[in-house]
């Protein structure tokens, strides 16, 4: 492996860290706080120290992002705001449905943005990655925007059925067991489109490495 090759691959590893990091130490934290015995006041605790957790964390990512790759994209400073945002409404009120529904806010958002801007006829995946597809057409860029606002909606349905459906450890653990494999699924699936719209077979690792941040 060559030293460019190898700096690709520690960048990709480190964009995949960053974005679900904070959910590992808000999974951790919490089940170390979890008590044996189920009861609301207990659970409630762990919820609030999990988040308390979860917030640090995605401030030290966002941090380590702009220490190690040298920038910060801009869906990650609006993820990192609204999850200390709705940590802190989630920590005092007592109420977990705050920092669940960050995600569907965050899904949705940008689901509409990127499809009012195809719409528009413009592409705000290419503002949000810094056109980092090099090669990659104007039809391209407006294609990956549009097939990525419908899977930002999807995951936002998902994650109120989700929610809907499991307790909080259990929506938790689907972070990591469905909406991980969903997002590198879908973003494997794009990259026969993106090499028939410009981008050069030598970087079709990139889709990988610069894939928008879903995991908080």
């Amino acid at each position: 492996m060559s030293g460019t090759e190898g700096k690709k691959a520690a960048s990709s590893w480190l964009n995949v860290a960053v974005d679900y990091g904070p959910l590992l130490v808000f999974l951790g934290v919490y089940r170390m706080n979890a008590p044996e015995d189920p009861n609301p006041a207990g659970e409630l605790g762990a919820i609030i120290y999990g988040t308390v957790a979860f917030m640090i964390a995605a401030v030290a990512a966002l941090l380590v992002s702009k220490w190690r790759l040298g920038k910060v994209s801009p869906m990650l400073w609006f993820s990192t705001a609204l999850i200390v945002g709705f940590g802190s409404l989630t920590i005092f009120f007592g109420d977990p449905t705050f920092v669940q529904l960050k995600p569907t806010i965050i899904y949705a958002t940008f689901g509409v943005a990127l499809l009012g801007g195809v719409l528009a006829g413009k592409a705000l995946l290419k503002i949000l990655l810094e056109a980092a597809f090099e090669g990659l057409s104007d039809e391209g860029w407006r294609k990956l925007s549009r097939n990525w606002g419908v899977f930002f909606l999807f995951l936002a349905l998902l994650n109120e059925v989700l929610r809907a459906q499991l307790d909080f450890e259990g929506w938790l653990w689907a972070k990591f067991w469905v909406f991980l494999p969903l997002t590198f699924l879908f973003t494997f699936s794009q990259i026969p489109m993106l090499l028939k719209h410009g981008l050069s077979f030598e970087d079709r690792d990139e889709p990988l490495k610069n894939e928008p941040p879903t995991g908080s």
